[in-house]
Parts: structure tokens; C-alpha cells; sequence
């Protein structure tokens, strides 16, 4: 399985890159500036011990057979405007929470007209498959190799057979659980959890996920 992660040099993006490629993929890391790519990629293969190749985020979307969009909400539409063309078809992992950040509240989770990013990604790129996934995981415990995982992703799709690939995806990472969050339209929910894990976070100087019990 080829993976592209754009928007890959961001700490989302080089923990999914790190996990991923220590569970036997080929990752690709894609970025605005295609040296900044190649640095981090370099940087990562040799801290840990993995084989991440660096490109500019479209040769990166070119080169994938599952695309992770990881950067920040508000490039969400520039990015996949200006690439839907090299995305038709394929598999989009969404890992966009939107939130801001206001003084004396902590973050807050941002309004979407489309329901969530997932959706707006779909509004866009409309020929491709969308999954969301990975919203509620610490970038931070995903770069560490050393960590040893312990919590659940929630999965949301229309297409079945999509979901069914990323949910494999997540059981190929040791210690991740995949978990069926029903329809697209359900990421929201999700999303929105993850500025109150970011509070969570600040207040007790963790890493906070989620696990569903009775499963």
C-alpha cells in the first residue's frame, strides 16, 4: 500500500508517517515546499530506523494510493481545490479537527458549513473515496516509536469497502483499535471531541485519547 500523507512535515503528519512505515508501508511525505519533504523524510529515516521518501504535496497526492490530508483546516480547500484532479478515484483519509484557539477558554471547535471537514473534503474531491479517521490520537504519541499505544480510532465513511481498508490500516499499527463511527456525517461528532481533548491535555500535562468500552 503506497501512502501519501499531505501535509506531512506538520507533527500529525510525521506521527501517522512514523506508525505507518514502522508497520511495513511505503509513506510518502507531501509538503508545500518539496525540501522541507525531503528534510524530514531524511530526518525520520534515520532517527527511526523507517524509509519515508519527501515530495511537494501534488506529486505526493500522484504518487498514493491512499491519500492522508493532515494540514491545518484553513488550507484544506486550497489544497484539494488545486489537486482534486490527481485524487480522483482514490482513497482520502481526512484527519482534520477545526478549532481555534481563544485566550481564557482553551480550543474551541470551528463551525463548518459543509458538517465537518470531512464532508467539505468530500465537497470537493467528490470523485474519491473519504474516510475520516485519526483526529482523537496524539500526534505527539504517534512520533514516538517507543510509545506504546493504547486507545481506539473512530472510523466514519460512506463507502464500505473504503472504510474497511483504513480500518486495516489502523489494525496494522500495534495496539490501535478500529472502531465503525457509521456515515461520513458522523465525523463531526468526532472532530469536535478533539478540542476537548486539547483542553484535557493542558490541564493535566497529558496526551489524552479516547477508548470505547463494551466492544
Amino acid at each position: 500500500m503506497r501512502i501519501s500523507i499531505l501535509g506531512g512535515t506538520g507533527p500529525e503528519g510525521r506521527g501517522l508517517a512514523v506508525r505507518l512505515a514502522m508497520a511495513g508501508n511505503a509513506v510518502c511525505l507531501g509538503s508545500r515546499d518539496e525540501s522541507r519533504a525531503i528534510d524530514v523524510a531524511i530526518d525520520l529515516s534515520s532517527s527511526v530506523g523507517i524509509h519515508v521518501i519527501g515530495l511537494d504535496n501534488a506529486s505526493a497526492a500522484k504518487d498514493g494510493d491512499v491519500i492522508f490530508v493532515t494540514v491545518p483546516y484553513q488550507a484544506q480547500s486550497d489544497l484539494l481545490s488545486s489537486i482534486k484532479d490527481d485524487l480522483e478515484g482514490k482513497i482520502i483519509v481526512n484527519v482534520i479537527a477545526p478549532m481555534e484557539f481563544v485566550k481564557g477558554v482553551g480550543a474551541r471547535a470551528l463551525d463548518v458549513k459543509a458538517g465537518s471537514a470531512a464532508e467539505e473534503c468530500r465537497e470537493i474531491a467528490c470523485n474519491s473515496k473519504i474516510v475520516s479517521a485519526f483526529q482523537n490520537v496524539s500526534a505527539e504519541d504517534l512520533e514516538n516509536p517507543d510509545l506504546v499505544l493504547d486507545e481506539d480510532v473512530i472510523i466514519c465513511s460512506d463507502d464500505s469497502d473504503a472504510k474497511k481498508i483504513v480500518m486495516e490500516l489502523v489494525e496494522s499499527i500495534d495496539n490501535l483499535r478500529p472502531v465503525d463511527g457509521g456515515a461520513l456525517s458522523n465525523s463531526k461528532y468526532v472532530e469536535q471531541i478533539t478540542p476537548l481533548l486539547v483542553n484535557i491535555n493542558r490541564i493535566y500535562k497529558i496526551h489524552a485519547g479516547i477508548k470505547i468500552v463494551g466492544i
